[in-house]
């Protein structure tokens, strides 16, 4: 069991936490993270281009002038894309460019940034995140001043709805260096993004169950 040090939110140590080697300290697979990483900068990717071919242009039905006689080239349609206002040859059209790698691949990945951090020393461990009222300055104070942070993602656990997650979630996400996710929200890029990462102790092992 990989063990890691409890501290409250003004970094005084209060205790142990033992949390999964399979999570927390397993060997760092650096392919897993890149196709994870790719896939979810790939699904952002709106894919919404549409431009019309000649089948889409509007007109165009007769032939513009007989075949021969006229000393001009030959002219089947206006539509043609070598008309001004004719439709685009191979134009590109609107496709869904999302894609979802197998489970397996998806937790290896964020057991292997967790584990990455641990190895860094990046991983804070707090007994809870409970600012006690919806406010960023007091976020950003216990951040910077208290816990000695730059920048880092906080992750909290608790139901939607619940008090202490609302508050922090919400002071926190206006911060340019932070941010901060319910643990069922935890991802990659997020994880990547950020130098540190802040878990409440609910929160690792909620991380702990749901990738052992």
């Amino acid at each position: 069991m990989a063990t890691f040090d409890v501290y409250n939110l003004e970094k005084q140590k209060v205790g142990t936490i033992d949390l999964a080697d399979s999570v927390f300290a397993s060997e760092v697979n650096q392919n897993l993270i890149y196709e994870v990483a790719k896939m979810q900068q790939i699904n952002r990717r709106r894919g919404t281009v549409g431009v019309k071919n000649r089948s889409l242009v509007s007109g165009g039905g007769k032939k513009p002038w007989k075949q021969k006689g006229t000393g001009r080239a030959r002219q089947g349609s206006i539509r043609a894309s070598q008309w001004v206002g004719g439709g685009k040859a191979m134009a590109p059209k609107s496709r869904d460019y999302t894609y979802r790698p197998p489970a397996k691949v998806r937790k290896g990945a964020l057991r292997s940034v967790l584990s990455l951090r641990a190895q860094e020393g990046k991983i804070l461990v707090v007994d809870n995140f409970d600012l006690g009222e919806l406010k960023t300055q007091k976020a950003l104070q216990t951040l910077t001043g208290k816990l000695g942070l730059g920048s880092a993602l906080v992750v909290v656990a608790g139901a939607p709805g619940d008090k202490a997650r609302e508050f922090a979630i919400k002071s926190i996400r206006n911060l340019a260096a932070f941010d901060a996710l319910p643990a069922e929200g935890f991802n990659l890029e997020d994880a990547l993004r950020h130098s540190d990462l802040v878990l409440t102790s609910a929160a690792a092992k909620q991380l702990e169950g749901a990738l052992s």
